[in-house]
């Protein structure tokens, strides 16, 4: 049988996101695999990946917060905002924590983050990191993002570093995020280590490494759900979820469209989502 459910995986540096699918791939002998939430090869962590009918799920994997651990490296801005890149400019540093903490602060809460030319935002109907690699830049629009909570964990002078602690919404740019604070303190940044530790519901002590992955590590499908409210439906709703009708409110508290996780006898039979008093179908999952 073709294996079906998720997998938590603890991505090393210098693998990128679609290396790790490949391994599990052979690993499981099956081509049906996904992941939600891009890692850059630099970067580790908590790497989501669906296999079999899970695959379907995946989008909703990445809506929720994400939480990372980044060292940012302060004095020189790089071509890609990070390690990796060409040093574009390098400034004396006269900075100590309590000046980074307050610069930090600046960032919590809504904001804006233009998209590194590194990134894999379409402009033109192509990927801006394929206009980097032939030298190219453009014009980049501003994007929403949100900064839930923005910490200061460990910060040195020599060499001149800080550790952050960042919990945000997905499609935020941690790179940038850090070269916009270097930028604020005026001495410049980029971003020297990133570590994923939280995301769709999971921490590290969930994530296995892919050096001893195995089937027994497959979790069921609906655990790519957790972060999700879930409600317990019985026969009667069950009937109208499977033709994809509405249904009245849940009693738990929901916002204009929050998705939730539909259970009957512990099976997840659909995604639904608030839309004015009732809710909506989302995704029906076959019986």
């Amino acid at each position: 049988m073709a294996p079906n459910g998720i997998l938590v995986i603890d991505k090393p540096a210098g693998m990128t996101s679609h290396d790790v699918v490949a391994r599990v791939r052979k690993i499981f002998q099956t081509k049906k695999v996904g992941h939600a939430g891009t890692l850059d090869p630099d970067a580790t962590g908590l790497l989501i990946l669906g296999l079999g009918n899970a695959t379907r799920l995946l989008s909703f994997a990445q809506d929720g917060p994400k939480r990372y651990v980044a060292t940012a490296s302060f004095g020189a801005t790089t071509t890609t905002q990070d390690a990796s890149g060409d040093v574009v400019e390098t400034k004396p540093v006269e900075i100590d924590r309590n000046g980074v903490e307050t610069a930090a602060q600046a960032f919590v809460g809504d904001i804006e983050q233009i998209p590194p030319m590194v990134s894999a935002v379409k402009v033109g109907g192509e990927r801006l990191y394929k206009k980097a690699r032939r030298g190219e830049e453009i014009e980049r629009k501003p994007r929403p993002v949100a900064i839930h909570s923005l910490s200061v964990t460990s910060f040195s002078e020599d060499p001149p570093e800080a550790v952050f602690d960042v919990t945000c919404s997905p499609g935020t740019y941690i790179r940038t995020l850090v070269h916009d604070i270097g930028a604020r303190l005026g001495c410049g940044a980029h971003l020297k280590i990133l570590r994923r530790i939280e995301a769709s519901g999971f921490c590290e002590d969930d994530a296995r490494s892919l050096d001893e992955v195995s089937v027994t590590d497959l979790r069921p499908p609906i655990e790519i759900l957790r972060a999700l409210p879930k409600v317990d439906i019985d026969p009667e709703a069950r009937s109208l979820v499977s033709d994809g009708r509405p249904l009245p409110l849940p009693e738990a508290e929901l916002d204009k469209g929050d998705l939730v996780a539909l259970v009957s006898d512990g099976a997840l039979v659909a995604i639904y989502k608030k839309r004015g008093p009732q809710l909506v179908a989302e995704k029906v999952l076959p019986s």
